[in-house]
């Protein structure tokens, strides 16, 4: 266990370039995983978000590019922002004059990048897509690529990422160092672990699905129509930057005009702005030009501002896992801060897994009735979004359900149809039948 940097044995001018970035102590999860990656071992790591992963994969690759000078390195990330940020937080650290980068992301332009690459880089930073794109076009050559990592491996393979990241793989040495971080730990990721990594060592850094302690966690319990109100009063009551993340992309720039028209300086983003303004409202934020961030979850994962001090849920997110990362944008590096769920009566399903993902329990405090409101609300009946009857959407679908566990007549977790798995019990709309549903006609077994 070493008390700062100089016990790794890193060269002299990577010291020295630490010291001017006033890295001192390592973090846990640079602690555990410098040495291991120091040795060319193979590491599957995970950790909590703002741990200091990035230098934690970036010092050991920087080593092996100075000691390697014909081979290059590979860092592929699910999202533009993390691209940038990850890339921008490795640069300061590279000592030495012939380890060039270049950034490979979507909505950059293209000419810009083939620009990069015509300087022979030995560091390439980028997204599954863009990359793929490169290797098709012939402008990228991997093969000398001998030290790769994957980070936020299980966002890239939510994100359908992982027939491309398969593709890239072919074209990288085999005779390589991987290491590979993911917040959890699913069956895909440790199928994917098996099937390009050799022995690799497992590095846990605290719990994955714990928030840090010193993020403080509030619940507003309010309505649809109060939400917004309840919004403003936490700003007015609260000083310093916040990001408010919702569901939707127009649901973030609809949010941003009305905050603007409110009088509270804000802006929006989400993943369908071009990558120009994507990186100008992200400098703008970090800048302190404006107070108020709404976003998608895009900028969940990977956006490092420290001056973050709330995190407000306007709408909670789908996944419960997303939380996690919603809330770890806040109380960074050591800080603290504090996260904010307004919480309507439609959302107490969402919350419920929330809970239960990080304390192992449902909270006590939400009320566990599986008595849905009918309508749009969560968990509707007829056409509701959440419907438990007519082509319901939730977990718990109804007819032709989508994504249905428990779902009714055709649903993929069919009580109905034993060749689905089911029991043969009758589906909902063979009970009851609704009422007043104007020409709708209840489907016949088959």
């Amino acid at each position: 266990m070493t008390q700062d940097f100089n016990g790794f044995g890193l060269p002299a001018k990577l010291l020295l370039a630490l010291a001017r970035m006033n890295f001192t102590i390592p973090t846990p999860i640079q602690e555990q995983t410098i040495p291991l990656a120091l040795e060319g071992r193979d590491v599957l790591g995970s950790a909590q978000t703002g741990t200091g992963k990035t230098a934690a994969f970036g010092l050991p690759l920087i080593v092996h590019l100075m000691n390697n000078p014909e081979a290059t390195a590979l860092i592929m990330l699910p999202t533009r922002e993390l691209a940038t940020q990850v890339q921008a937080a490795l640069l300061p650290m590279i000592p030495v004059p012939n380890i060039k980068t270049a950034l490979l992301i979507g909505g950059d332009s293209m000419f810009k990048q083939l620009k990069q690459l015509s300087l022979q880089p030995r560091l390439i930073v980028g997204t599954p897509g863009r990359i793929n794109d490169h290797l098709e076009r012939k402008s990228l050559n991997l093969s000398r690529t001998n030290f790769l990592v994957l980070d936020e491996t299980d966002r890239m393979l939510d994100m359908g990422f992982g027939i491309q990241i398969d593709k890239i793989l072919a074209h990288v040495s085999k005779d390589r160092q991987t290491l590979l971080f993911s917040a959890t730990l699913p069956a895909n990721i440790v199928k994917l672990s098996g099937k390009y990594m050799r022995q690799p060592l497992r590095v846990a850094v605290g719990s994955t699905t714990t928030p840090a302690a010193n993020i403080k966690q509030e619940l507003v319990h309010t309505t649809d129509t109060e939400k917004y109100g309840h919004l403003l009063t936490q700003l007015e009551q609260r000083v310093g930057s916040v990001i408010i993340f919702v569901k939707t992309k127009y649901g973030t720039e609809k949010l941003a005009k009305k905050l603007n028209a409110a009088e509270h300086k804000a802006d929006c983003l989400h993943g369908d702005l071009q990558q120009r303004r994507r990186e100008r409202v992200t400098q703008s934020f970090r800048d302190k030009k404006y107070r108020i961030l709404v976003a998608t979850d895009v900028a969940a994962r990977g956006l490092d501002i420290p001056h973050i001090e709330h995190v407000i849920n306007y709408d909670l997110p789908q996944c419960p896992e997303d939380y996690i990362h919603r809330i770890g944008r806040t109380a960074r590096a050591g800080a603290e801060g504090c996260a904010i769920n307004l919480l309507t009566p439609a959302d107490g399903s969402k919350w419920r897994a929330i809970h239960r993902l990080i304390h192992g329990h449902d909270d006590p405090s939400i009320a566990t009735d599986d008595k849905k409101p009918a309508g749009k609300k969560f968990g509707g009946g007829y056409k509701g979004r959440g419907g438990s009857f007519y082509k319901g959407k939730s977990a718990e679908g109804g007819y032709k359900g989508k994504d249905s566990a428990e779902g009714g007549y055709k649903g993929k977790g069919s009580d109905f149809k034993k060749k689905d798995g089911g029991n043969g019990a009758k589906p909902a709309w063979k009970v009851n039948k609704p009422r007043n549903k104007g020409n709708f006609k209840a489907p016949k077994a088959a």
